[in-house]
């Protein structure tokens, strides 16, 4: 009984993460409406949010309280930039140029980018299913691309190049984080990576715009806040709690329905087209990815 509410809580969980991570592109999109632009509204997220990491910080320390080591801080300050903020940056750029769904499955890929970093930096072999599976994954994207050159005005080449390059780089930050987070612990090493993020993120701010530029409409604060709890704060930690309770690839599996959500809301709420095309590629990408994400976590189980 007791394990059974257990995995419940875990399927709750994880598929409140994905509706939450993948509303942060609506959000966005949103907020884009009333002229910010992308350094302003990465800084208010992040002014929002480093509080809640703040806390979470100074409770797990009191907690457990484990000196790090100049190697810890090292990796802290590195993978922070890169995986949060770096990676933040510019999946915000690129939303300035194309739809959130195409935007959501781009990100969606960062499990097939892992295993390429992996192959490449650990020296392992790539299965036969794996390579068929990305392939899949990486058809179903140009399908997503071709039923939004159709549709979209914007600079659809440029935004794609910004997002897919975000899905790298926190691609690298998985792949280098991994030695981390068993020294340090999951939740002390998201929360201490957070607060470096979000002092980056201000830091850009502060040199790039006067003070006067955080002076907004009600409304791209109220989606700032939203985004800075529901999209960030609340997803990072219970993620991170789904997997404790049904391990990382069910976590994935659920996960999956993050860029369906992500098509059904800007459907809903930005009146993005939906096209045969789309779903075809969007299948293809989730069919890619799933596939990926099991092999993968069977690999690395044994």
């Amino acid at each position: 009984m007791l394990l059974n509410r257990q995995i419940l809580t875990g399927v709750i969980f994880a598929l409140i993460a994905s509706v939450g991570f993948s509303a942060k592109s609506i959000l966005i999109k949103l907020a884009y409406l009333d002229h910010v632009d992308a350094i302003t509204l990465l800084a208010l997220r992040m002014l929002f949010s480093v509080p809640f990491f703040l806390a979470v910080a100074v409770w797990v320390n009191r907690c457990h309280a484990v000196s790090l080591k100049r190697q810890d801080w090292v990796a802290v300050l590195v993978l922070g930039l890169l995986g949060y903020y770096l990676s933040s940056y510019l999946d915000f750029l690129g939303l300035e140029h194309i739809s959130a769904g195409l935007e959501r499955l781009i990100l969606f890929l960062y499990p097939t980018m892992t295993v390429l970093l992996s192959a490449f930096i650990y020296k392992r072999s790539i299965g036969r299913n794996v390579m068929i599976a990305m392939l899949l994954s990486y058809a179903g994207i140009l399908f997503v691309f071709l039923h939004d050159f159709g549709t979209n005005k914007g600079n659809i080449v440029l935004g794609a190049s910004f997002v897919f390059t975000s899905a790298l780089t926190y691609s690298t930050y998985l792949v280098g984080a991994g030695h981390a987070i068993a020294r340090i612990g999951a939740t002390k090493f998201t929360a201490y990576a957070m607060v470096v993020a979000s002092a980056a993120s201000l830091l850009q701010f502060g040199v790039t715009h006067p003070v006067s530029a955080l002076v907004q409409p009600i409304k791209v604060y109220e989606l700032s806040f939203a985004m800075a709890i529901f999209s960030t704060v609340l997803p990072i930690f219970l993620l991170s709690y789904a997997i404790r309770r049904i391990g990382s690839a069910s976590s994935s599996l659920i996960g999956s329905a993050g860029p369906v959500a992500t098509i059904a809301l800007a459907y809903v709420f930005l009146n993005e087209a939906v096209s045969l095309l789309q779903m075809l590629g969007t299948s293809l990408v989730l069919a890619g990815v799933v596939t990926v994400s099991l092999n993968t976590s069977k690999l690395t189980s044994k």
